[in-house]
């Protein structure tokens, strides 16, 4: 019975050291594994290589989930790790990647990488910019190319006139870009197709190419947003641009483009002239701070004050603003409207009450 009692706390010893040995042991891997994950982390959260300055392309394609992205920039050698970048984004509460092609760096932190998805552009500082501002020709814009670019304006309007450069935006862009703009009696096929924005370039020396075509590809990428209203009012990208543009020259102020807009729809649907005064300068090819009688009868298919209808082509670059008012006019009856000294807009619905606003308004 000694011996048994004897026997039973030495195997009991035992186990208690088993034990004690086993816990030391599970405490130290989970310390281990604890500390080596936490650096796998922190390292997994660092640039893949910040001294990098290779630019590697990648696509993400349309409807890509944060699964999808997250493997595309590992598989890329953009990010260490797909998961922790995936469970990174979820933290912060990050979404709304867009779809795209990118050029980034080994070197870009995962708050960069972020940046760039969420916007759609490369995250880092622009090499130049280039602004075009609303309602201008391609020849002003010539103008700023050759201030902000080593393209002289010349080059400039001989590509933008150039067949062969128009024959490829039309294939690159054929729901923006068809037939209509090969009208003869249009000046420029190309007048309109350059959206006003602030554009940033990441080369020293793109191709003048290059930069238009980032212009047109904009002008896509806004007109497309209105395929299905243009659809419905069956109205073609180019009737849109030329109208909006139309607007961009009239108005001084969101409410009277809209307001002017359903005044040119009022006179198209009772086939009255549009007799607006920029498409007598678009045709004069000239700025005139005052447009005088005999110039309302220059035979020009610009020229709305002779013609029937839209002219053929944009008279100029819109904005959005314009876009959106030529898409969504307001309900009136005007037919007249006119500008006062001070830029404001006073509208009519007959043409003696117009007469009575020229009396109130300019003949003062």
């Amino acid at each position: 019975m000694i011996e048994k009692m004897t026997i039973r706390k030495k195997e009991g010893r035992v186990v208690r050291r088993i034990v004690t040995i086993v816990t030391l042991v599970i405490l130290l891997v989970v310390g281990i594994v604890g500390v080596s994950g936490y650096f796998y982390v922190t390292s997994a959260l660092e640039p893949v290589n910040p001294e990098a300055t290779t630019e590697i392309p990648l696509e993400i394609p349309m409807g890509s989930g944060i699964s999808t992205i997250s493997s595309i920039l590992e598989e890329n050698g953009i990010i260490k790790n797909a998961r922790i970048f995936k469970y990174y984004t979820k933290f912060k509460n990050e979404s709304n990647f867009q779809a795209g092609d990118y050029i980034m760096t080994q070197s870009m932190t995962l708050d960069e990488i972020i940046e760039s998805l969420k916007t759609g552009k490369v995250y880092r500082e622009p090499v130049f910019t280039v602004t075009v501002p609303e309602g201008l020709t391609l020849d002003q814009i010539s103008g700023i190319i050759e201030k902000n670019t080593q393209y002289s304006a010349e080059e400039f309007l001989t590509l933008v006139n150039s067949t062969e450069f128009i024959q490829n935006m039309m294939g690159t862009y054929p729901d923006l870009i068809t037939e209509e703009i090969l009208n003869g009696s249009i000046r420029n096929a190309l007048e309109g197709y350059l959206y006003p924005s602030t554009y940033s370039f990441y080369e020293e020396n793109p191709s003048l190419q290059e930069i238009v075509e980032t212009m047109i590809s904009l002008t896509n990428d806004v007109v497309m947003q209105y395929a299905s209203i243009l659809e419905e009012k069956e109205m073609t990208a180019h009737q849109l641009l030329t109208f909006a543009s139309l607007l961009e020259e009239e108005a001084t102020a969101q409410t009277d483009r809209e307001t002017i807009a359903s005044v040119f729809y009022n006179r198209l649907d009772i086939n009255m002239p549009l007799q607006t005064d920029p498409t007598v300068l678009y045709a004069l090819g000239s700025h005139k701070d005052r447009v005088l009688y005999e110039d309302l009868e220059v035979d020009n298919p610009y020229n709305t004050y002779v013609i029937q209808g839209l002219p053929p082509g944009p008279i100029a670059n819109a904005g959005k603003i314009s876009i959106e008012a030529t898409l969504n006019p307001t309900d009136t009856d005007y037919l007249y409207f006119l500008a006062d000294a001070e830029g404001n807009n006073h509208f009519a619905k007959s043409y003696d009450e117009h007469l009575q606003n020229i009396n109130k308004f300019l003949n003062q």
